[in-house]
């Protein structure tokens, strides 16, 4: 009976890969004009997955892939929009924590300038004016490029998007959803959804002042940038990007049930958080050797792509360097520099390293990180104790979620000495309840009924495989706000319950009214008839 099980499951494991490998091969333009390469590298996970599945890519972004295929042509921006010209690192490492409208400033900042610069390049502007080109679905990262959305239209094809960062209001918007702000935090907010009155009163503001600024402020610049490279080649009436907006067919969201907030949701919204974790493979010799060597484990610190460790302060680096050289165990370090100086006995430094594969390391006892999320989501996959040393944007939240979780701790960039930096990690590393909570958050974020990946692609097929798969969206993402919330029924149910209450009140002091007169009017013929 047993065999006869395994039989049939390698016989629908075969069909299903023979029906894979002769499925139909769509054409798809998948787009990352954002060049922090940390969103790059993530975004490729499901580049590469497509074109293993058998489509076409064409990929617009700013990093040339490592990996050529056949069935890719790419796109690449050049020059890469400079990121520290308008943010530079230095101010990233000597600030402390921004505040909310600041940081939403920033997004809309730069959203703006890098959608601007991206359309600007000449291969761009190619591919803007072309005839002969056809595309099943366009693709493309849900981050502050709203204008890009042009190209579904352009087109005439379904859009699924990509939410590096995670869940925001107006993803909820455009799927026809009214985001509950009672127990639903900001993107930016680390709010759990058991909220105090302050708390929900603050979470209101700055969702107010997210909904409204981007509504009138930010979204009309998108709109003119839209029109500005578009608009020679669009025929009949130009599109609203905010409809283009509400048009989108489906959106993988960098969220996982595990650690992020329950919500309400529609079909289209997809979790796919951890779909960039892979399997292990095999370290590089000389790392695979100094992590088994390592009697009493490994501690790795890692600012992640965008930030460098050779970006810091001389001053910080020295700091790290006396309490690395301070602890029993060994420690691998991402330092951009092939040389940092006086290097302690117990640590390696590389210019880049297999960061999930280090990870997966039995001998792993510490990761030191900036709190990015896609970083964090490896941590917690692998059950390795953080110490986030947060630096700019949502890095905040991640660290203060995590250390809420139990698995973290955090310190100060801008105020971390040896002697706090050594007593953290320490903490970490001895305090078994640390190790203990990574493990029970780890077991939760690994318990899929399908690889997140997987499940991306599927959905994305999907899309394409029903055309827009229409029935898939929810009328409220058309309704003004008015209908949505039904206040033009309450108001015309408020109208007649006046209505029913304000006529016979009406009648009923008309017919006093005569009576009293009639009474009057007697009264004073009877007076007469007496006199």
């Amino acid at each position: 009976m047993c065999m006869q099980l395994q039989s049939r499951s390698l016989l629908c494991f075969v069909v299903l890969a023979i029906c894979g490998l002769y499925s139909d091969a769509y054409r798809i333009l998948f787009m990352g004009p954002f060049p922090a390469p940390s969103h790059w590298m993530w975004l490729e996970h499901f580049q590469r997955d497509l074109l293993k599945r058998g489509h076409h890519v064409t990929s617009l972004n700013n990093h040339p892939t490592k990996t050529p295929h056949e069935n890719l042509t790419e796109i690449i921006l050049n020059p890469i929009f400079d990121i520290p010209k308008h943010f530079p690192k230095e101010n990233l490492f000597t600030m402390r924590y921004a505040s909310d409208f600041q940081n939403l400033q920033m997004y809309w900042k730069i959203g703006q300038l890098t959608t601007e610069h991206a359309l600007q390049d000449p291969q761009v502007k190619r591919l803007i004016e072309s005839q002969d080109e056809h595309y099943d679905l366009v693709i493309l990262e849900q981050y502050f490029h709203e204008a890009f959305l042009m190209f579904g239209h352009k087109f005439k094809c379904p859009v699924v998007t990509i939410g590096t960062m995670g869940y925001a209001d107006n993803m909820d918007h455009a799927m026809g959803i009214l985001t509950p702000w009672s127990f639903i935090p900001h993107l930016l907010l680390s709010h759990t959804d058991k909220m105090s009155f302050s708390q929900r009163a603050y979470n209101s503001y700055l969702s107010l002042y997210d909904v409204v600024v981007r509504r009138w402020y930010y979204m009309p610049r998108m709109q003119r940038i839209a029109e500005k490279y578009f608009g020679s080649v669009t025929k009949g009436d130009f599109p609203n990007v905010l409809d283009l907006e509400r048009n989108i067919s489906l959106m993988l969201i960098n969220s996982h049930r595990s650690v992020d907030l329950p919500r309400p949701s529609m079909p289209g919204l997809i979790n796919v958080g951890g779909a960039h974790i892979q399997p292990v493979q095999k370290l590089p010799e000389d790392i695979q050797r100094f992590m088994d060597n390592a009697t009493h484990g490994v501690v790795y610190f890692s600012l992640g792509s965008y930030m460098k460790s050779t970006d810091m302060p001389p001053e910080k680096t020295a700091q790290f360097l006396q309490a690395f050289g301070r602890l029993k165990q060994q420690v691998l370090w991402k330092y951009e520099n092939a040389s940092i100086g006086q290097l302690p006995a117990n640590v390696m430094i590389r210019k880049w390293m297999p960061q999930n594969d280090i990870l997966a390391h039995p001998n792993l006892k510490l990761f030191i990180t900036h709190g990015g999320i896609f970083g964090t989501q490896e941590g917690i996959y692998w059950g390795v104790p953080m110490l986030c040393i947060p630096l700019f944007g949502d890095q905040h939240r991640n660290t203060i979620k995590s250390v809420r979780e139990g698995y973290a701790r955090s310190m100060n960039f801008a105020q971390l000495n040896v002697e706090d930096l050594v007593s953290n990690i320490e903490a970490l590393i001895y305090e078994p309840a640390y190790k203990r909570s990574a493990l029970e958050i780890s077991k939760r974020f690994r318990d899929n009924p399908i690889h997140p990946l997987e499940e991306a692609s599927y959905w994305i097929e999907y899309i394409i495989r029903h055309r827009g798969a229409l029935f898939l969206k929810s009328q409220g993402a058309q309704m003004p706000l008015y209908q949505y919330l039904l206040l033009d029924v309450i108001g015309c149910a408020l109208l007649l319950l006046w209505l029913a209450v304000w006529l016979p009140w009406r009648m009923l002091r008309k017919v006093y009214n005569w009576w009293a007169l009639s009474a009057a009017t007697a009264q004073k013929r009877e007076t007469k008839k007496r006199l």
